[in-house]
């Protein structure tokens, strides 16, 4: 089995789900009160509970298939994150003439602040690149499993590269037990079925 597979979670499932980026921070509070703060990782990273989204019989049956498949928190897949899967005029570089390959990014920004988020699994299909403005329909392709967009040839010396696209969370069970009852024949009640991101 493959560490991750390029299957994405049922997004008629996902659609529910509850979701949220967190962070790791260690805080420290000294005798006075004043507190120190770590910040212990760069990104922040995504969880995601699955069973607030999972509506009929068919949607439970195609869980424990998908789960079964992916042999619990054994392999990665795609998940659709739906309060955040697109970008659009993402900047993703400024050419020098030489550089061929640039990593789609979304950025957040608030204030003076920014934080630049890797897009590692872009949507087949979606990705729109443009050279100052200009969208180029050729000359360029996308990984859809790494995010890379490789030129054929180098843009020119501080040409502006941005980007519109879809996205996908590479993300993975953090469970390798499903829980749940069954109420009647048709209805299944669900403890939490938990997934987090994965870094690549």
């Amino acid at each position: 089995m493959t560490s991750f597979a390029e299957v994405r979670f049922p997004p008629e499932i996902s659609y529910g789900a509850t979701a949220g980026p967190e962070f790791s921070t260690t805080v420290i509070t000294v005798r006075s009160g004043a507190e120190q703060r770590n910040r212990n990782w760069a990104a922040a990273r995504l969880r995601f509970d699955a069973s607030t989204g999972i509506k009929t019989r068919a949607q439970a049956e195609a869980i424990i298939a998908f789960f079964r498949a992916r042999g619990g928190r054994a392999q990665g897949f795609r998940f659709k994150d739906w309060s955040d899967y697109r970008a659009s005029s993402q900047v993703l570089g400024t050419g020098d003439g030489a550089r061929t390959t640039f990593q789609l990014v979304k950025r957040y920004v608030s204030g003076t602040e920014e934080d630049a988020r890797l897009i590692t699994k872009p949507v087949a299909g979606t990705t729109k690149i443009f050279v100052n403005s200009q969208q180029q329909t050729s000359g360029w392709s996308v990984d859809t499993a790494s995010g890379l967009v490789t030129f054929t040839s180098a843009p020119a010396n501080g040409a502006v590269i941005t980007a519109d696209f879809e996205f996908d969370v590479p993300a993975r069970f953090d469970t390798d037990r499903l829980e749940f009852r069954l109420e009647t024949h048709d209805l299944m009640v669900w403890e939490q079925i938990p997934i987090i991101e994965v870094r690549l």
